[in-house]
């Protein structure tokens, strides 16, 4: 196992910070390279369509000359969250402008595309591809792929039900490329142990909404600094894809998040302008129990910094 190329030398603790619908936005994505872990956006968070490539811009040339004044420490590279869905009327367009500005990673979710990944290989681009279970991994990758983000039990938004240890398990039976396993990490600690199962890189949600660049409610940044395991339910009513919702949310839209009738596919619309459906009712992950305040990118990210250190020395005095 080993990073690709385009991540060797260029990050300050193995984390990729996970494209967050609506909440993640320039300021953070930049605010994440800088402080060393890849930033992310979904390309849809950027309405109209026409707005995509203002933020484009806005990232490179941020970044840019973040590189110039600091050519000792790089900030960390970029990526683009693609939905593939068929729904997604506006993909070719989103897809021409990551082959326009060159977007290092591309991340693409709902379906495995060979042309979307012959695009982004076509400038010298990757693609992670999010798998909820073994056999889509063998798709993605079989499509051309070139790494995967496992989403395991526990993780914030559209996640899976298996263990994160028997699905990275299997994964690394056939494959030996990248991996970032996503799924209640948000600490340290939990990055390392994401490591130790067999992940190159730990894939984190829910902390960054806490944070001050963040585009989230004030009221939704405290509801993750509040909220614990307990506090986040899996349901598909939403979207039509199961995934994890913090509680206190769901109540405040009238519903019991205990008693969620069943969604489906119909559900599921990214047209744009569509919002709606994750505007009230907040995804988060299981893991929120480690965030005990909102705090900057940077300090968060020297947080992870320091408690990956840190257990990497308590697992060094284990051994000795």
């Amino acid at each position: 196992m080993s990073l690709p190329q385009v991540l060797q030398g260029r990050l300050s603790v193995p984390v990729i910070g996970s494209p967050l619908f609506i909440i993640s936005n320039p300021d953070l994505v930049v605010a994440q390279c800088i402080a060393g872990v890849v930033g992310s956006f979904p390309a849809l968070n950027a309405r109209p369509k026409e707005k995509l490539e203002d933020w484009f811009i806005k990232i490179t040339q941020a970044l840019a000359a973040w590189d110039a004044a600091h050519p000792g420490q790089p900030a960390a590279p970029y990526a683009v969250n693609q939905i593939v869905h068929r729904s997604n009327e506006r993909l070719l367009h989103d897809v021409e402008l990551c082959m326009k500005y060159k977007a290092p990673i591309v991340i693409t979710s709902l379906g495995a595309r060979t042309d979307v990944y012959d695009a982004v290989h076509s400038y010298g681009g990757i693609v992670l591809h999010d798998i909820i279970s073994n056999e889509f991994a063998k798709k993605a990758i079989d499509k051309g792929a070139d790494g995967l983000i496992a989403v395991a039990a526990g993780a914030g938004g559209h996640a899976g039900v298996i263990s994160p240890f028997a699905l990275v398990q299997e994964i690394r039976e056939w494959f030996d490329g990248p991996i970032a396993l996503a799924g209640a990490i948000a600490n340290g600690g939990a990055v390392l142990a994401a490591q130790a199962c067999g992940a190159d890189l730990a894939y984190i949600g829910s902390a960054f909404i806490a944070t001050e660049e963040a585009n989230a409610p004030a009221a939704y940044k405290q509801a993750i600094v509040d909220g614990y395991a307990n506090d986040i339910v899996y349901s598909n009513l939403f979207t039509g894809v199961h995934g994890n919702y913090l509680k206190p949310s769901i109540r405040a839209a009238g519903l019991d998040p205990d008693h969620l009738p069943d969604g489906d596919l119909s559900t599921m619309n990214f047209h744009e302008g569509n919002t709606k459906a994750w505007k009230d009712i907040w995804g988060s992950g299981q893991g929120i129990g480690a965030v005990k305040s909102v705090t900057t990118t940077a300090e968060l990210v020297a947080r992870l910094t320091r408690e990956y250190a840190a257990a990497m020395a308590r697992l060094e005095s284990l051994q000795s």
